[in-house]
């Protein structure tokens, strides 16, 4: 095998993936190294709920193949009532997405190294030059790319990644059948992908029923194991339990019953990067982390992340006398918060604030929502102060102040507005 390549990926995930695509096809010599085995990847890390919209597929050529479910709306639900929004959208079959983008881009020319586990850099005056894995294999690249998640064998020995345990969300899912997909007395969830705020099923987070054909669905629920979830959690309870208590106690799932092999666990960090790259080296993927705070769209925003560095890689080695210094490779940060996680802070306030709220305000917010126009919520999610403004009410005004108290500062505050 050859050891020496443009560019070097650990990581063979949406990211990790999406990155090797886009520098094959401009003709880079890329090598991908993944700690999964080739035979039934991915089995490990098969981590994600894969519900994504139309400008995904279309934004990275996904085929059609690899949707286990096209849907029509999204569904809002509280302890007792509901909000559903026309908005298409496909649930994909994750483990074949991947496998796409690998068959993808070894097509252009991409090479994939499995049972490769990344130990850490190879350093050289200072700078990373190659990766060791397996203990005492090495590979060398003229950029070296950590997709691994928030493991990041890399990014931690470099001092990139900035990854906090108090920031640490987990997830968990089933894949079920025999649901009661459109159940008298809650929303039709046919053909559509539900996120439910309960404080009751998930504590300081949410939960969801992904439609994928007849009466089958991905359902499962995460969290951030913070203080909003420790406000609402229940005593000794794990992620397991709130799950199961959730199929115990919901008439959807009376009769359902798990799909064999079809469990899937996930963890993530929900807060605002730190540095993402340095000399010769960018982090992408949850590595960063780049999961959005507010509704967990992880699949959109790691594939953004590997073209941003597949861009910076470009503008320093389409003419050769460009060194990859982290002056020239700066442009990944700068297109990151432009264009894969604009308004980054909002979000994440806006996120603690959503979870800071009790059962019943999520039930006045679904009346708010219905009676508000259909842009309102889009806005609201983009980080429109306005938009925002016109979900609060008086009574939230106590709510408001201890979230005030918990997490703005006078210099956050002005940058809101």
């Amino acid at each position: 095998m050859n050891d020496r390549y443009d560019v070097v990926i650990a990581g063979a995930g949406p990211a990790g993936g999406q990155c090797a695509r886009d520098l094959a096809t401009r003709g880079y010599d890329v090598v991908v190294l993944e700690t999964e085995s080739e035979d039934g990847f991915p089995r490990q890390s098969n981590k994600s709920t894969a519900g994504t919209f139309p400008s995904m597929m279309a934004s990275f050529g996904i085929p059609d193949d690899v949707v286990m479910q096209y849907t029509d709306s999204v569904v809002l639900e509280s302890p007792t009532d509901h909000y559903v929004r026309e908005q298409p959208g496909a649930v994909l079959e994750f483990a074949d997405f991947k496998r796409f983008l690998v068959e993808d881009s070894r097509d252009d020319g991409a090479e994939y190294r499995f049972g490769a586990r990344v130990t850490g850099p190879i350093m050289e005056n200072g700078e990373i030059v190659g990766v060791e894995y397996n203990g005492d294999e090495e590979v060398y690249g003229d950029v070296v790319i950590d997709a691994t998640g928030p493991s990041a064998p890399l990014a931690k020995k470099l001092g990139v990644s900035e990854l906090e345990r108090k920031n640490h969300a987990v997830g968990i899912e089933y894949e079920l059948e025999g649901i009661d997909i459109d159940r008298p007395g809650f929303a039709d969830l046919r053909d559509a992908m539900m996120l439910r705020l309960d404080h009751e099923i998930a504590p300081g987070g949410y939960s969801w029923i992904f439609h994928t054909g007849a009466d089958t669905a991905k359902v499962g629920l995460c969290y951030i194991q913070n203080g909003y979830h420790q406000r609402y959690a229940k005593d000794g309870y794990t992620i397991d339990d709130y799950l199961s208590h959730w199929l115990e106690t919901d008439p959807r799932f009376r009769e359902a019953e798990r799909i064999e092999g079809k469990q899937h666990r996930g963890s993530a960090h929900i807060q605002m990067p730190g540095a993402m790259h340095t000399d010769r080296f960018m982090a992408i993927g949850d590595t960063v982390p780049t999961v959005d705070p507010l509704w967990g769209e992880g699949i959109n925003k790691c594939m953004q992340s590997g073209r941003m560095a597949a861009a910076a890689v470009d503008s320093c080695l389409k003419h050769g006398d460009l060194e990859p210094t982290a002056e020239n490779l700066e442009v990944y940060e700068t297109l990151w918060h432009r264009e894969v996680a604009p308004n980054m802070q909002k979000r994440l306030l806006m996120t603690k604030l959503l979870y800071l709220a009790e059962n019943e305000r999520y039930d006045q917010l679904m009346a708010d929502l219905g009676r508000l126009d259909d842009n309102t919520l889009a806005k609201a999610n983009r980080g429109d102060i306005g938009a925002i403004l016109r979900l609060l009410e008086a009574g939230d005004l106590p709510m408001l102040a201890t979230f005030a108290r918990r997490e703005i500062g006078l210099d956050t505050l002005r940058s809101l507005f």
